[in-house]
């Protein structure tokens, strides 16, 4: 959890992927995230968490359905939202926050 939160206190934008090998939504939007990514370059940060795997950290963040998204800046929590989302609004998102 130390690591986890030094990532998100040491990036200026860290994206949070709440996601399940078993969620279909999750499969569509892992690409969609890669673009994002792609597109937004070294300054967006973009952390990938199984809940399977991480119980744990899926509770502390009250994790009720995946995908669930959470946008962080300089380490406080700036949006959340649950479900797919596409390329277009992420980047509006994103993009809101960084100016």
């Amino acid at each position: 959890m130390s690591t986890f939160n030094k990532l998100i206190q040491s990036n200026n934008i860290v994206l949070i992927d709440f996601t399940a090998s078993w969620c279909g939504p999750c499969q569509v939007l892992a690409p969609i995230l890669k673009e994002v990514k792609d597109e937004l370059g070294d300054s967006l940060k973009v952390l990938k968490i199984d809940v399977d795997k991480n119980q744990l950290i899926a509770t502390k963040f009250q994790v009720q359905g995946v995908p669930t998204l959470i946008l962080y800046k300089e380490g406080k929590q700036v949006w959340r939202q649950s479900g797919l989302q596409s390329k277009q609004d992420l980047l509006k998102i994103i993009r809101s926050h960084t100016d």
